[in-house]
């Protein structure tokens, strides 16, 4: 990048217009179009061989940087030459990013490469930005060129830790500038590293010094060859104001040099009237020859700059008076400047001349100066006349017109321009912005102005924006635009302003920049109407019509995103809230492709006018502070809404400058919305429960080899913020059997199980002891985190060995790559009848699967689709085999499949085991059979869909009740989750250990009853009373009385048990009405069976005597008959003391 710097004289003018005018920053002198060819420079110093690194920025967040300098003494061409950045991961020995370098690279320049989301200040300096966060302290990073290396920071191969150095001179958190007299890189990578020997340390987020660098090495070269820049021979008053200035490179020696006057008026011609030496410019640049009254004449003269002059005032040039010279006593003449007073005769010896009425005026100039400085042409157009009455100089007001210059003797030469007011002439916003989507006069110097329809002076945009009162009529062109101007003094919504800048584009916005002059023309204006805008629109040009213009969206917007809300302030607004496409279609289906562009054309940001991170206080959209009293949630609505359309970081936003009206819809519930059953199952995605504290980058002692880096809270105030709001989500589903999903993986050394442990602990808690219990597994394939059970003793036990799917069972289930599958079987403790629970976790869509040939084909299926694929197909083929070992028919697969439910990998699991859709081993996608196509428990991008699964297999299918997900995370905004990490301490604060946002997935619950009958059980039939003599080796009769509605004799006998014993005898038979101590029969065949008091006895065990016992009978229909149990309760007095 190619950057001037230009020192700028700043004046203040009065003036009035309608109410009152301020002027701001009023630079009177300019030529900005041609600063850059002035004279003055610095010393050139013997070139540098190579491109080095000159700036490194390890800041805060995305704020990361390199600084390449050239100081080679010649352009490079970046992209010819191959340059590049090599940057080595965590002490890796392996190239883990590349980062091209484009374009030409100018001598003395420097190339910036920096995160795409870095601090606008970094930004703005940026050659290439990228996508990711680049490198941390421990990262090594090369320059190459055509592959090999010229300079590097850090060491390749070795992981120092967190940083290489120590306090500010560190590759952590610090900023680091090249030493001045370093001129070369460090090609060797491999050595150690200390920056201290080369590098210069500043404190964290210091970008000031960022796009420009000085090398001081090398001998000096020969200075530029310096020119006459500026002289006064005639001014206003009986004594003249004289000097000559000359300007060259600065602090350099110019005594070989002399300036000479020459007399041009009649047979005087040629003679040397004047010798002036020259001596030492000063840091400026500029030498400056103070001369005495008479010093120069007033009439046609010619001042030569030359070199090695040898003769002496008083010797003629032209001896022969023909306005040539004949005798030059000097080596040669470094540069001229002729005056004359418009004599016929006249001569003169340098060029250009300054002829009266060559700048229009009748009399030649008594003093000029060059514009811009050192600017030489040989053309008189390069002079422009000084003020006679010697404005510019101290104690002299001047007379100065347009186009005259200022009297500077050894400072910068200025012209004058008689300052602007408001109502002068400007260029309407409309045509600064045009119709495209780039301002038509990008790089032009402006003047416009506009009302003040939104001050966001302070929160990091430093600007305002300007509507015109009355646009050109033209939809296609706006009539506002952003004003950047830091510094200025304070404007206000409603002021009528006029500004002078640059039309430049930032980042896609079209904006007034480099602001040097700024009128406030009127105060307290009417500001013009909100123009409408309603969602969808047609196209993403129609918000380019309106940007910078006050807006107004008057329909009730739906609250879609939120993701940034806690670090940018960012909420993402629509009309409806839409599905994820593959929630809906078929990925890649035109359908598909569709709705994603009708979700852009549908969506537009609120932001809050703030660009620092995490800002404090956090707005909530109805424009009062967010906090745990004013919350929202995704689904709510926002209507009203006005404000600025604004451009950055790829999406148009509003910039608030009236919140609108804020309804809640989507109010929280308190439970799951889900009908009884007997039973419940859960699962829960628990966002990296790690009870072992996340040390940070580094500290990689996770995972059952201990080689891989902890997950979750990074300190304990983190893990109980999380670990309460994780256990009061598990509390509130109360579900009998839940999943647990990205829980802690063990690590050598621990005891078994510990996280999930922990959570039964903190559960039982506040339930009570014993209230639910973990399947216990220990550790579960390789990775850091794995899946878990936990449930309820009281209403189901275990049945069978837990199962585990990895790669063993088919290499197609790459568990590297899926979290290995736990199945357990559970008995239901009522019905006694079981169902397999599986637990997954398939791979996630943002990984990259690239390297096993998984790549993301598009189609909105994300990575490794393929992946996740072939885990779904085996997983139903392992099911199959009946991994628990228990025979049991009842299969529910739950957990977080990184699928929508459209995509291949749902559809392999619902084929069943034979990969035929339509067949008795499918399954059944139980939360659409139950929610709809509307379900969802994830939100990405705006977009709602369910990645959490309950899907059933036919068989079990037949007794789900409900299934649905529990809107606890997905809706809720993340600002008030566990972390810390980022957030201020007021944001730390809107915490409450709750279950909202315990994690970003919605748990998914399921109910289900199974089928059974409950019979009439009747102990000791036709008995008034039924003591039970527990001493007596007899039997115990019981009747199970049939009725009109109940067939007895559809019960299999042989599958009838009393507290777990079987019958030893049964007859079918008439023997009671149903009530204890009745006689005689009811015309309904019972089944009385007979079972073993002392197995009965083995089974109750110890009691006292007249305890009465609850004695719980099981048995099963015949097959015929559907084969579901009966079940049956009846109390019988415990006798002990009888024989």
């Amino acid at each position: 990048m190619l950057r001037w710097k230009c020192s700028l004289n700043l004046f203040s003018q009065g003036g009035s217009l309608m109410v009152r005018t301020r002027l701001f920053n009023l630079v009177l002198i300019f030529v900005m179009a041609f600063g850059a060819l002035g004279l003055t420079t610095q010393k050139a110093e013997a070139a540098a061989s190579t491109l080095f690194f000159s700036e490194y920025i390890e800041g805060s967040s995305y704020n990361k940087a390199l600084e390449i300098y050239n100081g080679t003494g010649a352009a490079v061409d970046l992209t010819a030459e191959n340059y590049e950045i090599r940057i080595y991961f965590n002490g890796n020995a392996t190239v883990g990013k590349t980062v091209a370098l484009t374009g030409t690279l100018a001598s003395g320049d420097v190339y910036v490469v920096a995160d795409s989301k870095a601090d606008p200040v970094i930004l703005a300096q940026a050659d290439s930005s990228g996508t990711t966060n680049y490198f941390n302290g421990d990262d090594a990073i090369e320059l190459v060129k055509d592959g090999v290396v010229i300079d590097s920071i850090g060491q390749v191969g070795f992981d120092p830790g967190s940083q290489w150095g120590a306090d500010l001179i560190s590759t952590a958190d610090n900023t680091l500038r090249r030493l001045p007299d370093i001129c070369q890189g460090d090609p060797d990578s491999s050595d150690a590293f200390d920056p201290a020997v080369e590098w210069e340390g500043f404190a964290q987020d210091t970008f000031d010094g960022l796009g420009s660098h000085t090398a001081n090495c090398g001998v000096a070269v020969e200075p530029t060859e310096p020119k006459i820049n500026e002289y006064s021979a005639n001014t206003v008053g009986s004594d003249d104001v004289e000097y000559i200035e000359v300007i060259g490179d600065t602090d350099t020696d110019y005594s070989a040099y002399t300036l000479l006057e020459i007399e041009g008026d009649g047979s005087g011609s040629g003679y040397i009237d004047g010798v002036f030496s020259v001596g030492t410019t000063g840091s400026n640049g500029f030498y400056l020859a103070g001369l005495a009254n008479g010093d120069l004449e007033n009439g046609s003269v010619s001042l030569l700059l030359v070199k090695n002059f040898t003769g002496a005032e008083g010797n003629d040039i032209d001896t022969d008076n023909d306005g040539v010279i004949d005798f030059a006593p000097w080596d040669e003449i470094a540069d001229s400047v002729a005056i004359s007073d418009g004599g016929s005769s006249d001569h003169h010896y340098g060029t250009p001349v300054l002829y009266p009425y060559y700048d229009g005026f009748a009399y030649g100039p008594g003093g000029a100066s060059r514009i811009p400085d050192g600017y030489d042409t040989e053309s008189v157009t390069d002079w422009v006349r000084n003020d006679f009455d010697l404005g510019g100089i101290p104690g002299f007001t001047g007379s100065l017109a347009d186009g005259e210059a200022y009297n500077t003797p050894g400072t910068p030469n200025m012209i004058y321009v008689s300052p602007e007011m408001c109502g002068d002439a400007y260029t309407p916003i409309y045509e600064i912005q045009g119709s495209g989507m780039e301002s038509p006069l990008v790089g032009s110097e402006v003047a416009t102005e506009g009302i003040v329809v939104g001050d966001f002076q302070e929160g990091g945009k430093n600007g305002v924006y300007i509507q015109t009162i009355t646009g050109d009529g033209d939809p296609t062109t706006s009539d506002g635009v952003f004003v950047y101007a830091p510094g200025i003094e304070e404007l206000y919504t409603g002021d009528y302003v006029r500004v002078r800048g640059i039309v430049k584009e930032y980042n896609g916005l079209t904006e007034i920049g480099s602001v040097s002059q700024v009128w406030v023309c009127a105060i307290e204006q009417e500001l013009p109407e909100p123009t409408v805008v309603t969602l969808p629109v047609n196209g993403l040009s129609d918000y380019e019509a309106f940007e910078g213009m006050r807006v107004i969206f008057p329909q009730s917007l739906v609250i879609s995103e939120y993701f940034n809300f806690d670090r940018y302030g960012e909420i993402m607004l629509t009309s409806t809230r839409h599905l994820t496409p593959t929630a809906e279609f078929e990925p890649g289906s035109p359908e598909a492709l569709a709705a994603a562009q009708a979700y852009l054309l549908d969506s537009i940001t609120l932001d809050d006018g703030r660009t620092n991170q995490n800002p404090d206080p956090a707005i909530h959209p109805n424009g009062y502070i967010f906090d745990l009293n004013n919350l929202f949630r995704g689904g709510d609505l926002v209507t009203n809404m006005i404000g600025v359309m604004d451009y950055s970081y790829d999406l148009y936003r509003i910039q608030p400058t009236h919140y609108g009206d804020y309804t809640p819809v989507n109010s929280r519930t308190t439970a799951p919305e889900i009908a009884d059953g007997d039973l419940k199952i859960a699962s829960l995605n628990v966002l990296n429960y790690f009870t072992t504290i996340d040390a940070g980058t580094g500290s990689w002692i996770c995972s059952p080899s201990g080689d891989m880096e902890c997950r979750g809270a990074d300190n304990a105030d983190e893990l109980a913020r999380q670990r309460a709001k994780i256990i009061s989500a598990l509390v509130g589903l109360d579900a009998d059997v839940i999943g647990l999903i990205e829980i802690e993986n063990d690590r050598p050394g621990m005891t078994p199980d510990y996280a999930v442990a922990d959570l039964v602990a903190g559960i039982n808690e506040l339930l009570g002891a014993g209230m639910y219990d973990y399947v216990p597994t220990g550790a579960i394939g390789t990775d850091a985190i794995k899946t878990a059970l936990i449930y309820k003793p009281a209403a189901v036990t275990p049945i069978g060995s837990p199962a585990v799917l990895d790669s063993t069972f088919d290499p197609l289930f790459l568990d590297t790559y899926n979290r290995p599958v736990l199945a357990m079987t559970f008995m239901d403790n009522f019905s006694e009848q079981g169902f397999t629970v599986a637990v997954n976790h398939l791979k996630s869509k943002g990984s990259s699967c690239a390297d096993i040939g998984d790549p993301d084909l598009g189609g909105s299926v994300g990575g490794c689709n393929l992946t996740r694929t072939n885990a779904a197909m085996v997983e139903v083929d392992w099911l199959a085999t009946d991994p628990t070992g228990t025979g049991v028919d009842n299969f529910i697969l739950i957990g977080d499949f990184n699928a929508y439910d459209k995509e291949d990998p749902i559809d392999a699991i619902k084929a069943g085991a034979d990969d035929i859709p339509g067949t008795a081993d499918d399954f059944v996608d139980l939360l659409f059979e139950m929610q709809g196509e509307g379900a969802y428990s994830y939100v990405y991008d705006g977009q709602i869909g369910y990645l959490d699964y309950a899907l059933a297999n036919l068989n079990f299918a037949q007794f789900i009740t409900d299934a649905n997900t529990w809107h606890i995370n997905a809706d809720e905004p993340d600002i008030i989750d566990y972390d810390t990490s980022y957030k201020q301490d007021a944001q730390d604060a809107i915490y409450a250990p709750d279950a909202y946002r315990a994690s970003d997935h919605d748990p998914v619950i399921v109910s289900f009853t199974f089928d059974y009958t409950i019979v009439d059980l009747d102990i000791k039939p036709g008995s008034c009373e039924n003591p039970f003599n527990v001493r007596t080796k007899g039997v115990l009769p019981v009747a199970i009385l049939g009725s009109a509605a109940f067939d007895v004799t559809q019960i299999d006998p042989a599958t009838v048990v009393l507290a777990g014993v079987p019958a030893s005898h049964w007859s079918f038979e008439d023997v009671s009405s149903g009530m204890d101590c009745a006689v005689g029969g009811d015309g309904y065949l019972d089944l009385v069976l007979q079972f073993d008091a002392e197995t009965l006895l083995a089974v109750i065990g110890e009691v006292a005597d007249g305890d009465m016992a609850t004695l719980k009978l099981v048995g099963y229909l015949f097959p015929d008959y559907g084969g579901t149990p009966v079940i049956g309760f009846d109390n019988v007095m415990m006798q002990v003391k009888g024989k």
